[in-house]
């Protein structure tokens, strides 16, 4: 057993609490929403011989790690500018204060959120999620 399972089950609560918090005083749906803890375990649907069973397929599938990041902004500078660089510098990025972020997975766009902090910790609020065609449109742009 690990010494830190009650402080993740702990941070998970507040996560839980604090959205459940924020459907109700913003007019949420009644089943509140969807919290992601990336320190949970997948545990394989039923049991038995999974051998030629499509959910088997599927989990294998759903257990594969991917990278998810989330964007603030971007910018291009020269290199002369990164080398003069030092603690207290300010970079300006492309983004707008306010703008929703973007959520990417393995480098592609999937969503869009906005950032929130419970317990000293920054999460993010999906806002908008993108459809697999807009994503394919997306793709052939680039």
């Amino acid at each position: 057993m690990s010494t830190d399972t009650p402080s993740q089950e702990s941070i998970a609560d507040d996560w839980a609490q604090a959205l459940e918090e924020q459907a109700v005083t913003s007019g949420g749906a009644n089943d509140g929403p969807h919290v992601f803890d990336a320190t949970a375990t997948t545990v394989p649907a039923g049991s038995g011989n999974a051998s030629g069973n499509p959910m088997h397929d599927i989990q294998m599938v759903l257990d594969i790690p991917v990278q998810l990041s989330v964007e603030l902004g971007r910018t291009r500078v020269p290199i002369k500018y990164i080398l003069q660089l030092a603690q207290g510098s300010i970079v300006e990025l492309d983004a707008l204060a306010g703008e929703p972020m973007d959520v990417l997975v393995n480098g592609y766009l999937i969503a869009q959120g906005e950032v929130v902090v419970v317990n000293d910790k920054f999460g993010i609020r999906l806002t908008d999620i993108v459809t697999p065609s807009e994503r394919m449109k997306r793709v052939s742009r680039t």
